[in-house]
C-alpha cells in the first residue's frame, strides 16, 4: 500500500525531479555536475540555499526553474515541482531536512554521514518508513568500479579468507574550515573515517561485533572543538579484525592493506593485496540508483 503523499514516478519515460538543498563545495564540484550524466532519468529542477547570490549564479549555470531560500524549504516541498531532494547540508542539518521531506512525501538522497548520532539516524528511518518514501545515503564508493572490483576479487577466494584490514585516510584541514566545528557535526571520523570503516564492512561482508576507538591530537588551536585524529579497532566474527586511522592534521594519505590467511594461493603472495582508496566526483550513480528505486515504487527506506 502506498501512503498518501508518496511520490511514485509512474510514466514510463518520466524523469525524477530533484531539488539540491545546500550549495556548498560538494554540491558545486560534484552533485550539480552529476546531473549532466543522468539526463535520461533525472532532472535538476530546483535549488535551495541561504545564499541568494549563489542561488542566482548557479541557477543560471544549470538552468533550474525554481529556487528557494532555506526559509522557503517547506514551500519547495509542497510545491509539487519536485520528487526528491538531494541534501548536501552540514551534518547537523541532515535529520531536520530529511524528516521534513519525508512528511511531505518527498524522497531523500543525503550526503554522508547520515546524521551525527544513532538517535538521529533511527528517528530519520522511522520517519521515512512512516511516510513510505525512500532514504539513501549518497556514499558513492558503493558504485565505483575500483571498489566493486576489490569486493569481487576478495570474495572470489583467490586470496584466501580475508583476516586483517588496516587503513589510513589523512589530510590537512585548515583552521576555520567547518569540518573542524563541533556544533555542525565536524571531525575526521564523520568526513573521512567512514571510508575506512565501510572498506572493512564490504570486504568482510559483515558488521563489526565490537569496536574500540581513541581520539587524540588537540594540542593545536584548530583542534579545540574536534580531535585531529581518530584511531579505531573493529572486531568481526571468525577472528577477523580491522584497524584504521583518520586524521585532519597529517599529510595526505589514502591507503589500505588486506591480509588474508592464504597469501600463497596467488602471485600476490609476496605482498598480499594493497590498494589505494579512489577519490572521484562521479556522483551520477547515486542519482541513477535512487531514480530506479523511486520508479519501482516499493515502500521502505532501504536502497
Amino acid at each position: 500500500m502506498v501512503r498518501k503523499g508518496f511520490r511514485r514516478v509512474t510514466k514510463k519515460n518520466a524523469r525524477v525531479r530533484y531539488a539540491v538543498v545546500g550549495l556548498g563545495y560538494i554540491s558545486q564540484i560534484a552533485v550539480l555536475p552529476a546531473f549532466a550524466h543522468a539526463r535520461s532519468n533525472s532532472i535538476l529542477t530546483a535549488l535551495v540555499s541561504g545564499d541568494w547570490k549563489k542561488v542566482k549564479s548557479l541557477s543560471r549555470k544549470y538552468g533550474t526553474e525554481h529556487n528557494y531560500s532555506y526559509e522557503q524549504y517547506a514551500e519547495c516541498l509542497a510545491s509539487g515541482e519536485i520528487d526528491a531532494v538531494y541534501i548536501a547540508l552540514p551534518n547537523h542539518m541532515h535529520r531536520a531536512y530529511t524528516e521534513a521531506a519525508a512528511r511531505a512525501g518527498v524522497h531523500v538522497p543525503s550526503e554522508k554521514p547520515m546524521a551525527i548520532d544513532e538517535t538521529e539516524c533511527r528517528s530519520m528511518i522511522a520517519e521515512v518508513e512512516k511516510a513510505n518514501v525512500k532514504l539513501m545515503i549518497a556514499y558513492r564508493l558503493h558504485f565505483e568500479r575500483g571498489n566493486l572490483h576489490a569486493i569481487e576479487y576478495v570474495n572470489s577466494g583467490k586470496l584466501g579468507e580475508p583476516k586483517i584490514i588496516t587503513s589510513v585516510f589523512s589530510q590537512q584541514v585548515k583552521a576555520g574550515n567547518s569540518r573542524l566545528k563541533k556544533d555542525v557535526g565536524g571531525g575526521a571520523i564523520y568526513d573521512i573515517g567512514v571510508y575506512c570503516i565501510n572498506a572493512a564492512r564490504y570486504l568482510f561482508r559483515a558488521e563489526p561485533e565490537e569496536v574500540f576507538a581513541w581520539n587524540f591530537g588537540r594540542d593545536e588551536l584548530r583542534f579545540r572543538e574536534v580531535p585531529a585524529t581518530t584511531t579505531g579497532l573493529l572486531r568481526f566474527s571468525n577472528n577477523r579484525f580491522a584497524s584504521f586511522t583518520c586524521s585532519f592534521g597529517d599529510a595526505m594519505i589514502k591507503s589500505g592493506i588486506l591480509v588474508p590467511n592464504g597469501c600463497t594461493r596467488t602471485p600476490l603472495s609476496s605482498h598480499c593485496s594493497t590498494w589505494s582508496i579512489p577519490v572521484s566526483t562521479k556522483f551520477s550513480s547515486n542519482v541513477n540508483i535512487i531514480m530506479a528505486r523511486i520508479k519501482k515504487g516499493n515502500p521502505g527506506h532501504r536502497l
